[in-house]
């Protein structure tokens, strides 16, 4: 028989904490399942019982006890959550929407349009005009928009 990868040695606060959190119930499922895995680990069942038992990959309990080991000097809550993803940064500072929105509360007449309401498009090619924005598309100005409200 191997011994773990990561081998988990609770203690006693942190035993108190993780079964707390399986208790709850406002808890996230994805961090039950977490505070589960650690728990068992510490008992010493294998990985593969774990897995089996919580129905998931073997991969995710190495995954989490390797995580667990990692953020050591973390609290357990945080030790127990997502990683930050990456994502695409914000195309537009809250400077230029705030003043996308601005924009969007003033009447189109006052800029020379003959309409009483702003459309989506409208609104994009006034905003390039003004120099808010380098470019914009009506439908992302659209979602822009429906986001803040």
């Amino acid at each position: 028989m191997r011994n773990p990868k990561f081998p988990v040695t609770l203690e006693d606060d942190e035993r108190e904490e993780l079964e707390k959190i399986t208790r709850q119930q406002t808890a996230k499922s994805s961090t039950v399942l977490r505070a589960k895995i650690i728990l068992l680990a510490n008992s010493g069942m294998k990985y593969q019982n774990i897995a089996q038992k919580l129905d998931v990959q073997n991969n995710i309990i190495t995954n989490w006890t390797a995580r667990w080991h990692e953020l050591a000097n973390k609290p357990v809550r945080e030790r127990l959550q997502d990683l930050p993803r990456p994502g695409t940064p914000d195309t537009f500072t809250p400077e230029q929407l705030c003043q996308i929105i601005a924009l969007s509360c003033e009447k189109p007449e006052d800029y020379g349009r003959p309409i009483t309401h702003w459309t989506h498009r409208e609104l994009a090619e006034e905003a390039i005009k003004q120099g808010i924005v380098e470019t914009i598309s009506a439908n992302h100005l659209g979602r822009l928009l429906k986001k803040t409200t």
